[in-house]
């Protein structure tokens, strides 16, 4: 058993409980463009659930349906289906790491018309949409709050759930460097590495790879980065982008840039970093970063997206400069002026 203090009241593990244990058809989703915590989370639990002989389908609303390159060692991607095979008004439908209904992209449509839809999440920006709520800010990742409803389920934790539950947990603790990891975090790890995981071959698929094209659209991207020190209440903005033209130009798919987020933000004069990051339908995905003084999820929130207050991120339909006008005067730490 975990031996977590959740935020989530009894009412709401006692009925997402009953609501699962009371249905042979489970309908999962996760936000778009999904990272680890959200794969992790809803595979995890997907797992768990099938290997009692329910039906399990899992989804997440992307136009373009593809597993991110670093995530495809995850187990369970055979409970996956593409948006169109996912049904359409599921008696029960339960959503992990998406923060509003939005976030389920395609997906979103057969969220309002579930007869039953549990929440699982820890984004302190949760807009609640669901009629069960396991949401929990103080998680360390949405796979916490799944490790302890497997618990409360009585379901076990073998080796293959235990490494979707620990992808969610390292990818967002950022390998226990971030401060949302606490002891609970690393009492979490210790159980799951007690399955027989591997954390050395996680890592190496998760931090430890990429193409050489990789390298090429880093050295661009940084070429270009914008250091502010008046920005951010004068503590210092530093930002990219990389648009699709300059992925192209090596053959570098979306999914592979991801982590330049973590390069850029460890300039020393910047309190907050910024990567946009253009789609191949050309929408920008912009990732934040802050090192503590400013609440990002707050900003990422006023244009549409949300997050943690020290890694969020949002979508933009805008140019890069107008996005950057947007986000930028939202940057300033709280009580001070913009």
């Amino acid at each position: 058993m975990t031996t977590n203090e959740s935020a989530v009241g009894e009412a709401d593990w006692r009925r997402a409980t009953e609501l699962i244990r009371a249905s042979d058809t489970l309908a999962l989703a996760c936000h778009v463009s999904p990272d680890g915590d959200a794969l992790g989370s809803m595979l995890g639990l997907g797992l768990a659930l099938a290997r009692t002989g329910r039906k399990v389908v899992a989804s997440f609303g992307d136009r373009v349906f593809a597993v991110p390159r670093l995530l495809r060692s995850l187990p369970g991607q055979h409970l996956l289906v593409e948006p169109p095979a996912y049904p359409a008004e599921p008696d029960l439908m339960i959503t992990f790491d998406a923060s509003t209904m939005e976030r389920l992209g395609l997906l979103a449509p057969h969220a309002g018309k579930a007869g039953e839809l549990v929440v699982i999440d820890h984004h302190v920006s949760n807009t609640r949409f669901g009629t069960v709520h396991l949401v929990d800010p103080a998680a360390a990742s949405t796979t916490t709050v799944v490790e302890e409803l497997v618990n409360r389920l009585g379901l076990p934790i073998d080796r293959e759930v235990a490494t979707c539950l620990y992808v969610g947990l390292v990818t967002d603790t950022g390998s226990f460097r971030h401060s949302i990891t606490t002891p609970a975090a690393h009492a979490m790890a210790g159980r799951l590495l007690a399955t027989g995981l591997r954390p050395e071959e996680i890592a190496r698929e998760l931090w430890d790879r990429s193409p050489f094209a990789y390298l090429r659209v880093l050295g661009t991207a940084l070429g270009r980065a914008t250091l502010e020190p008046g920005a951010a209440g004068g503590l210092g903005l530093v930002w990219t982008y990389v648009s699709r033209a300059d992925r192209a130009a090596e053959g570098l798919p979306y999914d592979e840039v991801e982590g330049m987020i973590d390069v850029v933000r460890r300039v020393d004069e910047a309190e907050v970093a910024v990567v946009l990051k253009e789609d191949d339908e050309g929408g920008w995905n912009v990732s934040t970063r802050s090192k503590g003084a400013v609440d990002v999820a707050r900003a990422c929130a006023a244009l549409g997206g949300g997050g943690h207050p020290r890694a969020a991120g949002f979508s933009s339909a805008l140019s890069v400069a107008d996005t950057m006008a947007a986000l930028r005067p939202l940057l300033a730490p709280e009580g001070s002026p913009s």
